[in-house]
């Protein structure tokens, strides 16, 4: 079985983590075996990583550490997990991925082009075979992080809302940019409606692999 590996993108707020859960547990009825992971981290030495960058007592982190950091964590998390998964047929299944990157440093920080670069080193050219955008204004995403109980905002969710608009403003670029991989989705309606439509995405996926088998 080809294994299939799939990110889910989002400003924060947009509803992630419910719909990594409703699509974990739809493929897994299908009979996948799936890797739920997550950036930064995944791996021990990633979420090391993860927690110097979203340490809110690290404020002197510049711009570019930031990225270099997040693409170390990348590194390691693409070679110790997401390919060996990939190799055993299984559908990694993570919590954002080199479009993070992209929209956060690269739009959010004004790092430019030098973000795509470096997370191509990083992933040794490693793309999703399905991206799931979850569309929701920044605004909105923050409204609903503030009141989640228990939720502690880290050191990214705390910029200001200029950072965030640049960084939404980054994610409908590569919506743009990627139309066959990147499958937007308005994350503003009701859980079930939105995974109603991933679900679109999904089947879309596994049938195109199937026909893929068929003609060989």
């Amino acid at each position: 079985m080809k294994g299939y590996f799939i990110s889910i993108e989002g400003s924060d707020g947009s509803g992630k983590s419910t719909q990594m859960r409703n699509i974990t547990s739809y493929l897994e009825k299908q009979g996948f075996s799936v890797v739920v992971t997550r950036e930064p981290g995944g791996t021990p030495v990633a979420e090391k990583i993860r927690e110097l960058i979203l340490d809110k007592d690290n404020a002197a982190l510049t711009d570019r550490a930031e990225m270099l950091l997040y693409a170390a964590s990348r590194a390691q998390h693409v070679e110790e997990k997401i390919l060996p998964a990939l190799k055993e047929g299984k559908v990694v299944l993570s919590d954002r991925f080199t479009d993070s990157g992209i929209a956060y440093q690269g739009w959010g920080r004004g790092l430019g082009d030098v973000v795509a670069e470096v997370n191509h080193i990083a992933t040794k050219g490693l793309s999703p075979d399905l991206t799931v955008f979850l569309d929701v204004p920044p605004q909105t995403g923050l409204s609903r992080k503030k009141t989640e109980e228990n939720h502690r905002l880290d050191r990214l969710e705390t910029e200001q809302l200029s950072f965030h608009d640049r960084v939404y403003a980054g994610y409908q670029a590569l919506c743009k940019a990627n139309p066959r991989r990147i499958y937007r989705v308005d994350g503003t309606q009701s859980p079930e409606t939105v995974f109603a439509e991933i679900k679109k995405a999904l089947d879309c996926l596994l049938q195109q692999e199937e026909k893929s088998q068929d003609k060989a």
